[in-house]
């Protein structure tokens, strides 16, 4: 009789769910979808939620997802803007895949399309988890290439290659990004603000150091970089806090607390020794120990502070208010 109870007032709370939803999606102009693997919600898997959703579609659509582990890769086409994923919490949704067999083909969520907010869920790229004993190889967790993307308390893990923030326009606000090897890496144009940045150094062979960042920006005159704001730079064994992908890559760590593990010179040059005065690797009001600087490269960047305030101000990733006018 217990478990017929419990049932029933399982299936109330989400018709009470779902009604709510309704009407709260009347009133915002966003159409709700409810995702539940138990089957009582509209579709069972994240993707068969976003396949629903219409091409080209000019209004927003919500798809909730309960709690649990998703085993399946997700994908939001170039054709499917205005969507907002929101889960149970990013300790309690998770999307899980294991692909490896190309950078391209690896990420278990990719997201093309532009106006995509995700709030509240992880996602991994479970084949270099602990237990997996697989060689080390790029293994991408998620990969951002639509412009105006907003991430709000997610999880992004994975070893090599977590977090592919590939070009764009974007916004990690509170997410934790954890890796070992070049685990956020890209060139989009981005701000991760008050993030935890989780580095993996005991994934690594004994005695080799990490990356934390491998940015891409190509040329002098492109606006893209990444920008790390208030976050939390920690974890176990030693590593550099970038190196460039590309040959102008650019990186400022503003007002971050470091702990120990940030190897004293801060970063590499990597296949652009000699050029080094075309990146722009930059460190401004850090703390913590692994924030002194005296030992840092000479070439790392000294910025003014007109420049520390151009990149850390929103309108560097927000000139046209597509932040202010998003339906969260």
């Amino acid at each position: 009789m217990m478990p017929f109870l419990i049932h029933c007032f399982y299936c109330l709370f989400i018709a009470l769910l779902l009604s709510f939803q309704q009407v709260s999606a009347a009133g915002g102009g966003c159409k709700t979808l409810l995702v539940d693997q138990s089957g009582h919600g509209n579709f069972s898997t994240i993707q068969s939620a976003i396949n629903y959703i219409p091409s080209n579609n000019a209004k927003w659509f919500c798809i909730y997802m309960t709690a649990g582990i998703y085993r399946e890769k997700v994908k939001i086409p170039y054709d499917k803007p205005f969507i907002i994923l929101k889960g149970a919490g990013k300790g309690k949704t998770f999307v899980v895949w294991d692909d490896h067999q190309s950078l391209v083909q690896s990420p278990t969520f990719s997201s093309l399309a532009d106006n995509i907010v995700v709030k509240g869920m992880s996602f991994v790229n479970s084949y270099n988890s602990p237990n997996s004993k697989n060689p080390r190889a790029p293994a991408v967790a998620a990969m951002i290439g639509g412009d105006k993307s907003f991430f709000y308390k997610c999880g992004f893990s994975s070893v090599q290659d977590s977090l592919w923030d590939d070009q764009g326009r974007h916004y990690f606000k509170h997410c934790t990004i954890e890796g070992a090897v070049d685990f956020i890496f890209g060139n989009g144009q981005s701000i991760y603000e008050g993030c935890a940045i989780h580095f993996l150094g005991e994934e690594l062979e004994p005695g080799l150091a990490g990356f934390i960042t491998a940015q891409g920006r190509t040329n002098p005159v492109d606006a893209n970089g990444f920008v790390f704001k208030n976050c939390n730079v920690f974890g176990s064994g030693t590593t550099f806090l970038g190196r460039p992908w590309r040959g102008f890559s650019r990186v400022l760590f503003y007002n971050c607390q470091f702990s120990d593990i940030i190897h004293p010179s801060g970063w590499q040059a990597w296949n652009f020794v000699g050029h080094e005065d075309r990146l722009t690797f930059a460190e401004y009001g850090n703390h913590g120990p692994g924030s002194d600087t005296s030992r840092r490269v000479s070439w790392e960047k000294k910025l003014n502070v007109e420049t520390v305030k151009h990149l850390t101000s929103m309108s560097f990733i927000d000139t046209d208010g597509w932040l202010q006018n998003l339906p969260v």
